[in-house]
């Protein structure tokens, strides 16, 4: 199956990254939200990474416009399902949600119509029992910065078919992406690996044995990591983090994905990290 059209549902940090990198490689888009100001926030975000790569040198003012020209912002679901080859859900990391969502786009979008959900954590599998088409359903889950960050998980669910599979590996290369395949279990690859990492940095940093500069350089230096594991929860979101690990520990029921007090303290707390201006390091001054 060939994809031309491409629909992004939400437009935040992950949908605009998403929609802008499928309009690169060309793709029709439509970004879609709940809101008009969550559209325009999301189209003026994709109009300052593309001016800044011009400025950079890295594109010229004409394919900036082309790129932006592929681009539709919407608010009506209805419109943004009439003929998408593909759906490219980022929503908030809610199943109930996704869920709900699921359950009505399947009976908006034509029968041709492959889903795809951008998520960290949650079954593929689940999301897709409430279609009818569990077998072109797939997870594909970005990294942030998306237009940035070269890996993406596709994450096959339980009925998933070979097609799809092959089908959505074709697009991610298309994007510039490199893409990496796995069977639906929480945490998939990448996060299942990384975030008891990030959890045990936080009991380091409670237990006082080292600060949490010394904490981010010691990896860094150690391990030739681009960014300390204190640094990059703050930039993925400490309440992110928190909910993921939950899910770990729900899931597995192993006592290694036990979130540290500390991190649930800091959550509780208002304390998420960068997007609310503290987390382990204070981005206000």
């Amino acid at each position: 199956m060939e994809i031309k059209k491409i629909t992004v549902l939400g437009a935040g940090l992950m949908g605009n990254g998403i929609a802008q990198v499928c309009a690169q490689a060309g793709y029709e888009v439509i970004m879609r939200d709940i809101e008009d100001r969550f559209v325009e926030n999301g189209m003026n975000t994709i109009k300052k990474n593309l001016q800044k790569a011009v400025e950079k040198g890295k594109m010229g003012e004409d394919e900036m416009n082309a790129v932006l020209g592929r681009i539709t912002g919407l608010t009506d679901l209805k419109e943004a399902m009439k003929d998408p080859d593909l759906v490219i859900e980022a929503v908030p990391e809610n199943m109930d949600l996704k869920k709900s969502i699921y359950s009505e786009i399947d009976a908006l979008a034509p029968e041709k119509t492959i889903f795809a959900s951008n998520t960290s954590s949650l079954s593929i599998t689940e999301m897709a029992s409430v279609t009818k088409r569990p077998e072109k359903f797939i997870g594909m889950h970005f990294f942030n910065p998306v237009p940035v960050m070269k890996l993406v998980e596709l994450i096959r669910g339980f009925l998933t078919s070979d097609e799809t599979l092959e089908t959505v590996r074709e697009v991610t290369e298309k994007l510039g992406k490199t893409p990496v395949v796995c069977t639906d279990s929480p945490g998939f690859i990448a996060n299942r690996i990384a975030l008891p990492m990030l959890n045990e940095a936080y009991y380091v940093l409670m237990e006082g044995i080292a600060t949490r500069e010394d904490i981010d350089t010691a990896m860094k230096l150690g391990y030739n990591h681009p960014m300390g594991p204190l640094e990059l929860s703050d930039l993925v979101g400490l309440d992110t983090i928190l909910s993921i690990l939950d899910i770990y520990y729900k899931e597995f029921g192993d006592p290694k994905y036990r979130a540290c007090p500390l991190l649930r303290k800091m959550v509780r707390a208002g304390l998420y990290g960068r997007k609310s201006g503290r987390g382990f390091y204070d981005y206000t001054k």
